[in-house]
């Protein structure tokens, strides 16, 4: 066989090789993200309706919360803060609906002081997502709620509803976050992976 052909076999080979590295790379990072964010990717990829886009948002939260520095509550805060959540409910018998407004305001106060931006919303919520995965849905709930509640349209059972899931919520925020946050390994093995998939050479090799 002349040499030419060989040459050729080994480019093939070659990059047949680099298309199932990348492969099984992006498969990788698929799997983490999922176990990462439970049902929060379902419902990103659904929003989005493009899986690249929806996993780069994902990943783009991950490394948002990595440049925070989130502090566990000191145990007479957090005490405190269980105080506030008993009046609260209380409250509830007789207000309901402020004791959501109120639910919803104890639940920002815990967030700002445990450092997490406030400046709207969606920025809290997705990063909610990154940290408590299992519960975010449950505040985009609650605060759908508080919002209807200012025009006087949410039921007493809606408002029993966001209490419940604010105090989903309220619970993960006072315990220590590291029981339920990824290991740095994750959180590099994430990074990595999105390296080589945002790399010249991954991108030619997709292309092909």
């Amino acid at each position: 066989m002349a040499t030419w052909a060989w040459i050729l076999i080994a480019v093939v080979i070659v990059v047949v090789a680099a298309v199932f590295v990348a492969a099984q790379m992006r498969q990788r990072r698929t799997t983490m993200l999922r176990q990462r964010f439970g049902p929060e990717y379902d419902r990103t990829i659904d929003e989005r309706d493009d899986r690249r886009a929806a996993e780069a948002d994902l990943r783009d939260r991950q490394k948002e919360r990595d440049r925070l520095d989130i502090k566990p509550l000191a145990e007479p805060t957090r005490a405190r803060y269980e105080a506030d959540w008993r009046e609260v409910q209380e409250r509830f018998v007789d207000q309901p609906s402020s004791a959501v407004v109120a639910a919803d305001g104890l639940v920002y106060r815990v967030m700002a002081e445990r450092g997490y931006p406030m400046e709207s919303f969606e920025a809290q919520a997705r990063l909610i997502s990154v940290d408590h995965p299992s519960v975010v849905e449950n505040y985009r709930f609650a605060h759908g709620v508080r919002e209807r509640v200012e025009s006087q349209q949410a039921s007493t059972e809606d408002m029993r509803g966001a209490l419940l899931r604010y105090r989903s919520l309220f619970d993960e925020l006072l315990q220590s976050d590291e029981a339920d946050r990824p290991g740095d390994a994750e959180s590099l093995s994430l990074d990595a992976a999105d390296r080589h998939d945002r790399s010249p050479r991954s991108t030619q090799e997709g292309a092909r």
